[in-house]
This record gives C-alpha cells, structure tokens and sequence, in this order.
C-alpha cells in the first residue's frame, strides 16, 4: 500500500472536466490525482511553411507551468523568450503523441495548437497533457465537422500516456511526485487504443535494469493506458 493509499497497480483518481474554456474548440481540465492540466484546442487555418500546398494538416503543442503550481514558485517563462529545455522536450512529445493517432490528409491545411497549462503540479504533468490533449483535439475536430468543414473524422484512434517506475524495489504506476523523485527506474509509454507504442521515455537513476524487469514495466503501464482511454472514451460519449 502507498503513502496516498493506493495499490501498486492503481492509477489516481482521475477526472476530465469538459468543455473548460468558452471560447476554444476543444477544452478539457484534466486532473491525475493533485495533477492538474488545462488542455485547449485552437484551429488556425493555415499549416507551417513546409505543408503549404501539401494538402496536409499539422497538430502541435505548447507547454507551461503556473508559477505556484509546485511547491516553491518556479519564474514565469515569460513571453517573447524561449521557453526552458523541459518545456520544449515536453510540448514536442505532445506534438508527436497527439499527430500519431491523426490522418493529417483528412485535416486539411490548417493547424490544431494543443496549449498545456498545469495549474498545480504533483508528478506525471505530461502524461496528464498528452490524455487531456486527445480529449481537447477530439472536441475541435468535432467543432470542425460541425461546421461542415470536414469529411471523414481524422482522429483515427485515442491514444493516452503513463508513468510507471521502481520505488523500494516495487513497480508502481502513475507516479506522484514524492514517488517519481524517489524511484530506482522512472518511464513514461505513449499508447494508442489499438496497442501501438507511440513513444517510451526511461531512465534508471542508479542500478541498471533488467529486459524482464522493463517488459514487466511496459506491461503495467499498457494496463493503465487502457483503464485511461476507457476513461476518455466514457467522457466523450464513445462507450
């Protein structure tokens, strides 16, 4: 049993409050436990220089951080400024995850900004972004259709992430931040509901893991991934 008394296997209560925001086109406040993110998602009609003429649409992200969503307050990443090395690395792996489960050529040439701000962080703000995102980008491609804009649907499959990591020698999935600061082994998978490895970031922070002990790893977080789209899928209206 865990400090927050859940099992090794549980993931944090999680939620999904939809629509959010007024004016998006899609807008999910999305909480993992003490985790919580607001996904929006804006159209503009128009695609980066390098899919001009493609025919293909184009899905990105942005990332960042309230001041006090952590325990110290941590600067503003101010306006006009690059943002830090994390939030780059964390808004590029939305981007991906999200264009993943997408057919580009079904969106036209027009771009969907998946904007992630964690109002109050406690470990797993992006897996949290990249579940909540697929929510916020399944709603604004429903507005599109709704205003006729589109055909066939181009979200072609939900997809969600997780973590999952050693602590005390015991795999534990979905990681607070007490556990994820802690852990032996600390991962995070991608997954599509058809079972498909988007991405999977791991570290072992001291001894090196072993094949079996990282399949077992995988294994646990696929099992969340599929409690989370069961999730998503419930909000949506789609089971």
């Amino acid at each position: 049993m865990r400090r927050d008394g859940r099992k090794p296997n549980e993931l944090r209560p999680i939620s999904f409050q939809r629509p959010f925001l007024k004016y998006a086109e899609g807008s999910v406040l999305v909480r993992f436990g003490d985790t919580h993110v607001i996904c929006s998602a804006s159209v503009e009609e128009s695609v980066p220089p390098f899919l001009r003429g493609s025919g293909q649409g184009w899905v990105t992200s942005e990332y960042a951080m309230l001041p006090r969503a952590t325990q110290t307050r941590t600067a503003r990443e101010s306006v006009g400024k690059k943002p830090s090395g994390r939030s780059m690395e964390i808004q590029r792996l939305i981007g991906r995850s999200l264009r993943a489960a997408m057919d580009m050529t079904l969106l036209g040439e027009r771009t969907i900004w998946i904007d992630c701000d964690v109002i109050q962080a406690d470990g797993g703000t992006r897996t949290a972004c990249i579940t909540g995102g697929c929510i916020a980008l399944y709603d604004a491609l429903k507005t599109l259709q709704g205003f006729g804009v589109l055909g066939a649907f181009p979200l072609i499959n939900m997809v969600a992430a997780i973590s999952v990591g050693i602590v005390g020698d015991e795999a534990l999935l979905d990681l607070n931040y007490e556990e994820d600061s802690t852990a032996e082994v600390d991962l995070n998978l991608v997954m599509t509901e058809t079972g498909n490895i988007v991405e999977i970031q791991g570290t072992a922070e001291g001894t090196p893991i072993s094949r079996k002990r990282l399949n077992d790893m995988i294994l646990l977080a696929e099992k969340g991934i599929r409690k989370l789209i069961t999730l998503q899928k419930k909000v949506l209206g789609l089971e």
